[in-house]
């Protein structure tokens, strides 16, 4: 059976079908949340740090054990003297000896090894969290000065419109016999200025979505959809998560490997010992014989040996613990900083929505009107065009700054846990 659809109704059924997806849950483009899961999927330092941690897990098992026994195969009471030097007949008193040695070290040393490898795991963990943050802040980033960027442009072509009206208005008063002939170049040199900055814009353009391809790959050249999370940038909400700074994260199972390590350094003054046990073969006139052989570490000479090892580890717990306070103190100037420059950006943004672009617009409104009834000169109009256009270009930038700030503070110093702050796929 086949059915007819006329072109208007075929029309109608795909503009539906567009109007349908995002109710769908379908993106017509690259939503925020999207680079953000796509950065999570593709960026080659997470799998990296995957494989880091794996590493670090398998490492944990063989801490524990015991060293691998030794196979000790020799000959005893090998005659070197008489015609029967260096003979391996046995008929005197020459043994043939097979034996196993197994070393037992002592179970502190072995719970320190145990404990450190474990806190090497969650190193590796925490700079996986470390490297997943920064894979989100740097595509975050990069998503926003991409929209900016459009956005820019968007207005430069507004404004190109507008410099085609311009200039069929400074020609209709040049024919109506007012104005010079050198009034006509004015809005030629208006689109001069808009196209070198058309292609000013499109080179940051062309690098913005270079970083975007960092991290998601050709992802990256789909049109922009939706806009950003509105996320709360308040001392209040942020300083709770200084001391979970991504990067003082990682203080803390350095500090406890180091403790491991402090603690292995002191086993060392606990004697380790091993066992052997030997088969001893001999000729058929005497019995074989058996031999078990214990031998104990004689740790007797600490001050030159086991003592300067546990000396150095303290000291690198100490700077540790040193170089953690002014990590913290350094990430405290540094937020304080980044949130009173946030606020600024803030009241510059607010300023130039409500008061400097709305101004500059109206300036060349009045200006304009003033200009055709010829009480002002075509050079002070064009000087209004040009601070509308760079006052409208500054707006954006000025909220392109604030937003990235923002993005960058939410993710480094946010209350939300990592898996929170996460997009889910």
């Amino acid at each position: 059976m086949y059915f007819y659809l006329s072109k208007k109704r075929l029309r109608f059924s795909a503009l539906w079908l567009l109007a349908s997806l995002p109710e769908l849950g379908w993106s017509l483009g690259l939503s925020f949340d999207d680079a953000l899961n796509l950065a999570l999927q593709e960026t080659p330092q997470l799998s990296a740090n995957q494989a880091q941690t794996e590493a670090a897990r398998q490492l944990t098992t063989p801490a524990g054990e015991l060293p691998d026994p030794q196979l000790a195969v020799g000959v005893d009471n090998l005659p070197i003297q008489g015609g029967d030097s260096f003979s391996l007949s046995r008929d005197f008193m020459t043994m043939q000896r097979v034996g196993l040695m197994q070393a037992f070290p002592n179970g502190a040393k072995l719970d320190a090894r145990v404990a450190a490898a474990e806190n090497r795991v969650a190193l590796a963990e925490a700079q996986t969290r470390l490297s997943r943050l920064q894979v989100l802040q740097e595509t975050a980033v990069a998503w926003i000065n991409r929209q900016a960027l459009e956005q820019q442009l968007a207005v430069l072509n507004g404004l190109e419109q507008e410099n085609h009206l311009f200039e069929r208005a400074v020609l209709a008063k040049y024919s109506g016999g007012a104005g010079m002939a050198s009034e006509l170049l004015t809005p030629r040199q208006e689109a001069a200025l808009i196209a070198e900055r058309r292609d000013e814009l499109n080179s940051q353009l062309a690098m913005a979505l270079a970083q975007l391809k960092r991290w998601i790959g050709s992802a990256a050249n789909q049109p922009l959809d939706g806009d950003i999370p509105n996320w709360p940038i308040t001392p209040e909400s942020l300083a709770h998560g200084l001391h979970r700074h991504p990067e003082l994260d990682l203080f803390d199972p350095k500090t406890r490997i180091l403790d491991a390590e402090v603690a292995e350094a002191k086993a060392e003054k606990i004697p380790d010992w091993a066992l052997q046990l030997a088969y001893q073969r001999r000729g058929p006139a005497y019995s074989d014989m058996v031999s078990l052989q214990v031998s104990v570490d004689l740790p007797i000479f600490a001050g030159s040996r086991q003592d300067p090892k546990l000396a150095a580890k303290l000291a690198e717990r100490a700077a540790l613990a040193d170089e953690r306070k002014a990590a913290l103190l350094e990430h405290g100037a540094m937020l304080e900083s980044a949130l009173a420059e946030h606020q600024r950006l803030a009241r510059a943004v607010q300023r130039s929505r409500e008061v400097i672009v709305p101004l500059a617009a109206e300036k060349v409104t009045l200006t304009l009107a003033d200009w055709r009834g010829n009480r002002a000169d075509l050079a002070t109009l064009a000087a209004a065009r040009r601070e509308n256009i760079e006052a409208q270009l500054k707006a954006i930038s000025l909220e392109n700054q604030r937003r990235q700030l923002a993005a960058r503070l939410h993710y480094t110093y946010s209350e939300q846990t990592l898996s929170q702050t996460e997009p889910q796929p």
